[in-house]
Protein backbone atom coordinates (compact mmCIF):
# COMPACT_ATOMS: atom_id res chain seq x y z
CA UNK A 1 0.00 0.00 0.00
CA UNK A 2 0.86 3.62 -0.61
CA UNK A 3 2.35 5.74 1.79
CA UNK A 4 0.08 8.83 1.19
CA UNK A 5 -2.59 6.57 0.67
CA UNK A 6 -2.67 4.58 4.01
CA UNK A 7 -3.10 7.75 6.27
CA UNK A 8 -6.14 9.36 5.94
CA UNK A 9 -6.48 12.61 8.34
CA UNK A 10 -5.82 12.68 12.09
CA UNK A 11 -8.35 12.51 14.88
CA UNK A 12 -8.16 15.48 17.32
CA UNK A 13 -10.60 14.84 19.76
CA UNK A 14 -10.43 15.01 23.25
CA UNK A 15 -9.14 11.85 24.30
CA UNK A 16 -6.17 11.79 21.36
CA UNK A 17 -5.65 15.39 22.70
CA UNK A 18 -4.40 13.74 26.03
CA UNK A 19 -2.42 11.06 25.32
CA UNK A 20 -0.15 13.26 22.39
CA UNK A 21 1.51 14.00 26.02
CA UNK A 22 2.40 10.33 26.15
CA UNK A 23 4.10 10.32 22.67
CA UNK A 24 0.73 8.58 21.12
CA UNK A 25 -1.44 9.96 17.80
CA UNK A 26 -4.44 8.52 16.40
CA UNK A 27 -5.19 9.03 12.45
CA UNK A 28 -7.81 7.57 10.49
CA UNK A 29 -6.62 4.89 8.37
CA UNK A 30 -7.46 3.32 5.43
CA UNK A 31 -9.96 -0.01 5.30
CA UNK A 32 -7.51 -2.58 3.62
CA UNK A 33 -4.50 -0.96 5.61
CA UNK A 34 -2.88 -2.86 8.14
CA UNK A 35 -0.23 -2.69 11.36
CA UNK A 36 2.71 -2.56 9.11
CA UNK A 37 1.47 -0.45 6.41
CA UNK A 38 1.09 2.31 9.24
CA UNK A 39 4.05 1.88 11.11
CA UNK A 40 5.87 2.12 7.59
CA UNK A 41 3.75 5.37 6.57
CA UNK A 42 4.43 7.66 10.15
CA UNK A 43 8.22 6.32 9.83
CA UNK A 44 8.28 7.63 6.08
CA UNK A 45 6.06 10.87 6.30
CA UNK A 46 7.47 12.06 9.49
CA UNK A 47 10.61 10.29 9.69
CA UNK A 48 10.50 9.06 13.50
CA UNK A 49 10.21 5.31 14.81
CA UNK A 50 6.97 3.80 15.85
CA UNK A 51 7.16 1.50 19.00
CA UNK A 52 3.10 0.29 18.97
CA UNK A 53 0.32 0.17 16.56
CA UNK A 54 -3.43 -0.46 17.78
CA UNK A 55 -5.91 -0.80 15.02
CA UNK A 56 -9.46 -0.80 15.45
CA UNK A 57 -12.48 -0.44 13.61
CA UNK A 58 -15.34 2.32 14.71
CA UNK A 59 -18.27 0.84 14.07
CA UNK A 60 -21.18 3.13 12.29
CA UNK A 61 -23.33 4.92 14.57
CA UNK A 62 -27.39 4.77 13.91
CA UNK A 63 -29.91 7.27 15.17
CA UNK A 64 -33.81 6.76 15.16
CA UNK A 65 -35.54 9.66 14.18
CA UNK A 66 -39.34 10.23 14.21
CA UNK A 67 -41.60 6.46 14.64
CA UNK A 68 -38.72 4.03 14.38
CA UNK A 69 -37.59 5.01 11.23
CA UNK A 70 -33.23 4.62 11.56
CA UNK A 71 -30.23 6.94 9.37
CA UNK A 72 -27.18 6.32 9.88
CA UNK A 73 -25.14 9.66 11.11
CA UNK A 74 -21.47 8.39 10.71
CA UNK A 75 -20.10 5.58 8.53
CA UNK A 76 -17.86 2.65 9.70
CA UNK A 77 -13.92 3.85 9.61
CA UNK A 78 -10.60 2.34 10.49
CA UNK A 79 -8.00 3.97 12.79
CA UNK A 80 -4.99 3.75 14.45
CA UNK A 81 -3.36 4.46 17.89
CA UNK A 82 0.00 5.21 17.28
CA UNK A 83 2.96 4.99 19.91
CA UNK A 84 6.38 6.63 19.23
CA UNK A 85 9.68 5.04 20.37
CA UNK A 86 11.31 7.59 23.20
CA UNK A 87 10.56 11.14 23.37
CA UNK A 88 9.59 11.95 20.44
CA UNK A 89 7.17 14.38 19.26
CA UNK A 90 5.25 14.99 15.80
CA UNK A 91 3.26 17.61 14.29
CA UNK A 92 -0.12 15.66 13.15
CA UNK A 93 -1.58 18.50 11.23
CA UNK A 94 1.46 18.01 8.76
CA UNK A 95 -0.02 15.50 7.06
CA UNK A 96 -2.57 18.09 5.21
CA UNK A 97 1.09 19.42 3.99
CA UNK A 98 2.70 16.13 2.74
CA UNK A 99 -0.65 15.47 0.33
CA UNK A 100 -0.83 18.56 -1.12
CA UNK A 101 2.73 18.18 -2.03
CA UNK A 102 2.69 14.82 -4.06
Amino acid sequence: MKTHSTIIRTLITEKSSNIQAGGSYTFEIAKDATKIDVKNAVRDLYGVEVDKVTVMRVPKKTRTVGRGREWTKRPVYKKAIVRLKGKKTIDPNKIKEIKKKK
